[in-house]
């Protein structure tokens, strides 16, 4: 991963540092860009809520070796991971891969190593066209993520992304608003409890709406019809000064966690961060700026090692927590930072 890492910040030079920790400062306000909008706060936020919380750590237990596989939707997965929906290398990741060989290799190794990767949407069309072509280069075992545009638009993509053969649809929600498309006066925008459960009737599938940061919301998308929710802030790209995900996601999972599946993105970097997210109720968790460095670095090795490194984080953490298996991950795992 060193070799993948250092890799990637020549190739990302001028649009991501690959920092040593992936916080948010350094690239406060740089979109496009890997940085989050505004003051970054959102972005930083992510990171800092999921330091909020501390792992009990407990050794006199039999588990020894634990199994990290779960499954989510019908999918089963060997760690409760997603790749999340990152698209525009040219004005996002320095443009020294092309899209489709960035998107391609990140969806073959997901598949390779036991998980489900997403494709992003956006202009130009290359982005989702890309996407949607990785999808069927994997045999349909990709997740495409439409941005929320006018019917229009909308609609013709879910049509299209129907024919990759995947059986998951999702909705970026979060990306009402979004600069990058503001400036290229592409409308996007938030949609009623009406208009959502009717997209959400469109799909030949399961649908996860992705952009959720309050219980109010997540109580709409469960009456919609959503199979999912992903708890997200966008990464901090959409509107400043938001709380970070981690500390909305109890809440959320409290209220809707025994109606829909719950997903959830923001600031996980490592395996102890995934454990950390499972224990506040999240199902599983998704993956965006790391995969990305990764995959920019090292192409499908690149993404592959950077799944194997969090898979060997988990069970270790797991382990060291007295976890066995998924379900054994729960809030009694954490503390807060008052080691409460």
């Amino acid at each position: 991963m060193k070799e993948v890492r250092a890799n990637a910040r020549e190739l990302m030079k001028g649009f991501c540092r690959v920092c040593p920790v992936c916080n948010g400062k350094a690239c406060a306000g740089e979109v496009p860009g890997m940085g989050g909008l505004g003051t970054g706060s959102s972005f930083m936020a992510n990171v800092e809520a999921l330091t909020d919380y501390k792992l009990r750590m407990r050794l006199i237990h039999s588990v020894t070796n634990p199994d990290p596989s779960t499954e989510v939707l019908g999918m089963p997965l060997a760690i409760p991971v997603l790749a999340a929906p990152i698209g525009g290398v040219s004005f996002n990741m320095g443009g020294k891969v092309t899209e489709e060989d960035y998107i391609t290799a990140k969806l073959k190794a997901c598949v390779a190593n036991g998980i489900v990767g997403c494709t992003g949407d956006g202009v130009p069309p290359f982005i989702y066209e890309s996407g949607f072509n990785a999808i069927k280069a994997v045999g349909g075992k990709g997740i495409p993520f439409i941005k929320p545009w006018e019917d229009a638009e909308l609609f013709a993509k879910l049509d299209k992304a129907a024919e990759t053969g995947c059986s998951i649809f999702g909705m970026d929600i979060d990306a009402a608003g979004l600069v990058t498309l503001a400036k290229m006066g592409r409308p996007v925008t938030p949609k009623t409890p009406a208009k959502l459960k009717e997209i959400i009737s469109h799909v030949p599938g399961k649908f996860i709406v992705k952009g959720i940061m309050c219980v109010d919301d997540a109580k709409a998308a469960v009456d919609a019809g959503a199979a999912a929710i992903v708890v997200s802030n966008h990464g901090g790209r959409v509107l400043d000064q938001t709380p970070g995900t981690a500390h909305v996601l109890f809440d959320i999972a409290e209220a809707v966690g025994k109606d829909i599946t719950i997903l959830v993105d923001g600031g996980i970097r490592s395996g102890s961060d995934v454990l950390k997210m499972l224990a506040l109720g999240a199902d599983a968790v998704m993956i965006g700026r790391p995969f990305s460095i990764a995959t920019v670095g090292g192409l499908e090795e690149g993404a592959g090692k950077y799944i194997q490194q969090l898979q060997s984080e988990l069970i270790s953490a797991m382990v060291l927590t007295g976890c066995a298996t998924i379900a054994d991950i729960t809030p009694e795992v954490i503390t807060d930072v008052l080691g409460q």
